[in-house]
């Protein structure tokens, strides 16, 4: 039998000047691959352009052979190929020229196509191909069926993993960083990792770069010398980044670098330019942690456990130990970036310290044309080997995964289940269309897939409500009932508010409060209220759930509510982070009934400032539930005290014994002052970033037809700044109680560099944008008004505006007690934020009604404790030392103020930093994956009801 080198012309890919010298490098190239094919050589030469894909083995640092895959499916034979310049080994010539691929028997591949770069530090010796790797290379050198490649592998493909010990080392010296693993959904071979401190995310080009890694692995990234880094996209400078598609051309920056030598620079520089940045060679000895731990888990054994480390958080630093080192290495990055603005730091993954939960959740579609392909030629040698009719335990069956950011996953068909092999064996080709879930169990260094298992089937994909449980399955939301146990510490639906509580709290269902909120709502979290006061002042109340009272810590419902962290909400459906009979029932401030509250009373002048404010337990009882629409109408002038009658069923019913004067008179006060609390806002430098909002419209069955555009309106913006304010009040009071266990929210600046960008572009299209702090609103305003009669470039530029824009994240202000020029809100331009006003549905909002609780708790021992000791003197004994607006810093300093808070923080359970940060960190996880779910949905949404517009203008030309 010939060998591959024989069965197929040699295709030379190499970096030349001249037509001349490629000729004659062919030539040698060939005569090469002749001898080593004579010689029963492993190592195989690229077929033509026809074939499909082949292989090539390298020497590593580590005296073995590494594989590289490509695929010429489509590919021009003239395009260059180049190799990974990380797996060469230091002994080896880095200015390799070309490489040799064995061709592969062409197969029938339904997939997406895109390019596969396998690309060293910027780009150097990159191969460029289609979507992934193709198997090939049996034993004796003889070509195996993609489905059969497992345990074949006989050289490595990827780099060994760092020891723990090695890692550890590093990152102390500043070596290597931890880091969160981001891959461009657009282009997978392209991922993205921020180094804390570094201005520019560092990427991580192609397949052996990236080393397995997954988005959202929480990795070890070494940073590669200077003279491998790349071009920003956009800059005019020359690039070395090869791993983006539409380099397809894959130039070579001018300074002429292949692998790790650069023409004009001398070898002392380049060792010079290596040490700035370490040792760029792999060590040996492999590394990989799988103490792989579900972060759900970790919440459920302990709500403040301290042993998960979760993948959202954004700082991933070096231990301690070596700050000094690390503060080193991230100056020496950012001078590079300083003195090159155009330039962005490559690098590369040495180990993955913490695999995402993603892994365990991929969706996609199972692949099956191929294989039956390889069936057929099965049953064609029946006769000469009639074991081949039975399915193998080494055939496999690929799953493309439906979200593009992960690679294509390796299932076993005999490990498939069993309503799958059934219809495998039937030869029914529609096994295709059914939308299933894999968890990966594997990937070594010797494959260039990962290995998963089939967990779960969802059904027809083309179906809404498989696509729908597929989205909630790959974001882990948890859609089972609440557990019995959790059931049980709720009271039964005839609860009433107890005596005791009467007592105990602020009784103000004399108070016309009502609540304002979408039609469709069932968790009322919040209610408003307004008073004219005698002394001129106007009192405005934000009225919210106690939670709480129900939801005790480190109960069953306490750790079922912390798990699932949040609703979800999917417009037509709804996956609450509580029981309904809380959500909805016993802790919504539904109209007409007694209800347990949370209030702050702010007392506003005429200029609008607060001038006194009052916190505190009380009990309410809301006169009405107002739509949006409802109190829009009011602001409109649509509804007015003598309007209200004739209006009749339209208008909700009012309970108690208030009129409608007095519901319409409130909102249009509440309305006012509103405006002027959002104008001081915006003039101190609040930005709002939204364009129009998409609203879907559903059939009777529950599947969209169409959508339109819906602007917000002033009945929105009532609501929104009470809110603002009631969080902001929050967070400072819990702030300066307890200054190391207060669970913020923080919005950091945003990029500058695509801040720039942003500016160029409006710059570029005759718009004027000044995003210098407190002009960045005003300017947008301007642009709206000049874009007045053109809405839809002014939701293009907001949405381009939005891009330069970081995630508001959770935090512990112990954590970063040391930065607090962290804890600021760039969007809402305050330095102090949290959650507070929605504890129905986020759990954090939960922990914050705890710790206002504590300081409540603290603020009234101490002044007990003071009272006691005669201490205090006449009219003393009033003042809010905690929660009113002038904190008394000496009381809570004092050893009175400290023990009062000490014991409320231990009533209250509440969590020390360490724990606190955890909890945090979870958390955003968690809003994540529902923010996740909703954009997921919404894009469902559409493409449904622009399908189904499809088929009735087909059905109007037919």
């Amino acid at each position: 039998m010939k060998s591959s080198s024989e069965q197929s012309p040699v295709m030379v890919v190499e970096r030349s000047e001249d037509s001349g010298e490629r000729e004659k490098e062919k030539k040698k190239n060939k005569r090469r691959s002749n001898r080593r094919s004579k010689q029963n050589s492993p190592i195989p030469v690229l077929s033509s352009q026809n074939d499909l894909s082949g292989e090539s083995s390298v020497p590593v640092g580590n005296g073995g052979k590494t594989r590289c895959y490509a695929s010429s499916m489509g590919c021009s034979s003239s395009k260059q190929l180049e190799f990974d310049g990380h797996l060469l080994s230091e002994h080896e010539p880095t200015t390799v020229s070309r490489i040799a691929f064995s061709s592969m028997p062409t197969m029938l591949v339904n997939e997406q196509q895109e390019d596969l770069l396998l690309s060293g530090p910027g780009g150097s010796m990159l191969a460029k191909s289609c979507t992934e790797p193709v198997v090939g290379g049996g034993p004796h050198g003889k070509l195996l069926p993609f489905h059969q490649f497992a345990g074949q592998a006989q050289s490595k493909i990827f780099a060994p993993y760092w020891s723990m010990d090695t890692v550890n080392e590093a990152l102390e010296k500043g070596d290597v960083f931890k880091v969160l693993f981001r891959v461009n959904a657009h282009n997978r071979l392209e991922a993205y990792c921020k180094i804390e401190g570094v201005p520019t995310d560092v990427l991580i080009s192609g397949i052996a770069a990236q080393n397995r890694a997954m988005d959202g692995d929480v990795v070890v990234v070494k940073v590669d010398p200077f003279s491998f880094w790349t071009k920003m996209k956009g800059s005019n400078a020359p690039s070395n980044n090869l791993s983006t598609s539409e380099d397809s051309n894959l130039h070579l920056e001018t300074n002429g670098e292949v692998g790790g030598s650069c023409k004009g620079k001398s070898k002392m520089n380049l060792v010079l330019e290596c040490a700035d940045f370490g040792n760029s060679l792999v060590p040996q000895k492999g590394f990989h942690n799988d103490e792989s731990t579900c972060a759900s888990e970790v919440v459920h054994d302990n709500y403040v456990n301290g042993n998960h480390q979760s993948a959202s958080e954004s700082s991933h630093t070096a231990p301690s130990t070596g700050k000094d080192e690390v503060s080193n290495s991230v100056g020496r990055i950012c001078a590079m970036l300083s003195s090159y603005p155009s330039k962005r730091p490559t690098g590369r993954v040495v180990a993955i310290i913490e695999k995402s939960p993603r892994r365990d959740v991929i969706v996609g579609f199972l692949n099956v044309k191929q294989w039956f392909y390889y069936r057929e030629g099965c049953k064609q040698n029946a006769k000469k080997n009639k074991s081949l009719l039975s399915l193998s335990n080494r055939e496999y069956i690929e799953i493309m995964p439906t979200d593009p950011r992960f690679p294509k996953l390796m299932v076993l068909v005999s490990g498939l289940p069993d309503c799958i092999k059934k219809r495998l064996e039937d030869e029914d080709a529609t096994v295709e269309m059914e939308l299933v879930a894999a968890q990966i169990d594997n990937w070594s260094d010797d494959s260039p897939f990962p290995e998963a298992h089939v967990s779960r089937i969802f059904g027809r994909g083309s179906e809404m409500e498989s696509q729908i449980n597929a989205i909630l399955h790959e974001n882990a939301i948890c859609c089972s009932e609440f557990s019995p146990q959790s059931l049980s510490c709720l009271p039964s639906n005839t609860w009433e508010v107890p005596k005791d509580e009467l007592e105990n709290r602020k009784d103000i269902r004399n108070l016309c409060l009502f609540t304002i909120d979408p039609s469709s709502a069932t968790d009322l979290d919040d209610a408003l209220s307004v008073q004219k006061l005698p002394s001129g002042l106007v009192r405005v109340g934000v009225h919210i759930a106690d939670v709480t009272y129900f939801v005790l810590p480190e109960t069953a419902l306490d750790m079922e509510a912390q798990v699932r962290s949040t609703s979800v909400y999917m417009l037509r459906r709804k996956i609450p982070m509580l029981p309904p009979l809380l959500s909805e029932s016993l802790g919504s401030l539904n109209p007409g009934v007694d209800r347990l509250a949370f209030s702050i009373f702010w007392d506003f002048n005429s200029s609008g400032n607060v001038v006194d404010r009052w916190i505190g337990r009380t009990v309410i009882r809301s006169c009405c539930k107002l739509s949006y629409e409802h109190a829009q109408d009011i602001v409109d002038g649509m509804i007015d005290a003598e309007t209200c009658n004739t209006l009749g069923d339209s208008l909700p019913q009012l309970h108690g014994h208030f009129e409608w004067a007095d519901v319409v008179g409130s909102v249009t006060c509440l309305h006012e002052i509103s405006k002027t609390l959002r104008e001081k806002r915006f003039d101190n430098g609040a930005l709002r970033l939204e364009s129009s909002k998409i609203v879907f419209l559903f059939d009777e069955c529950g599947v969209p037809y169409d959508s339109t555009l819906c602007e917000r309106k002033d009945s929105n913006f009532i609501v929104e700044e009470f809110m603002l304010l009631a969080n902001s009040t929050a967070a400072e009071i819990i702030t300066r109680a307890f200054p190391d266990s207060a669970l913020l929210r923080r919005h950091p600046e945003p990029n500058m560099r695509k801040l720039r960008e942003f500016e160029a572009f409006c710059c570029k299209h005759g718009l004027e944008l000044d995003t210098s702090s407190g002009n960045f609103q005003q300017s947008l305003e301007r642009i709206k008004e000049k874009l007045r009669d053109d809405s839809e470039l002014f939701n293009i530029l907001i949405n381009y505006a939005s891009r330069p824009m970081q995630l508001a994240t959770y935090f512990c202000s112990g954590a970063l007690k040391d930065n607090m020029n962290d804890w600021s809100h760039y969007a809402l331009a305050l330095p102090l934020y949290t959650h507070f006003t929605s504890p129905l549905r986020r759990y954090p909002d939960i922990v914050v009604h705890r710790t206002l609780a504590a300081a409540i708790e603290a603020e009234h021992l101490y002044m007990m404790d003071r009272r006691v000791s005669l201490k205090a003197r006449p009219g003393e004994e009033g003042t809010r030392c905690f929660t009113g607006i002038c904190f008394l810093k000496d009381a809570a300093e004092s050893s009175e103020g400290k023990e009062a808070l000490a014991a409320a923080a231990l009533k209250h359970r509440i969590p020390c930093s360490e724990l606190l940060s955890h909890v945090a960190a979870y958390c955003n996880e968690r809003k994540l994956a529902s923010r996740n779910v909703k954009d997921a949905c919404d894009k469902l949404y559409m493409w449904v009801s622009v399908k189904r517009k499809e088929v009735c203008f087909l059905h109007l030309d037919l």
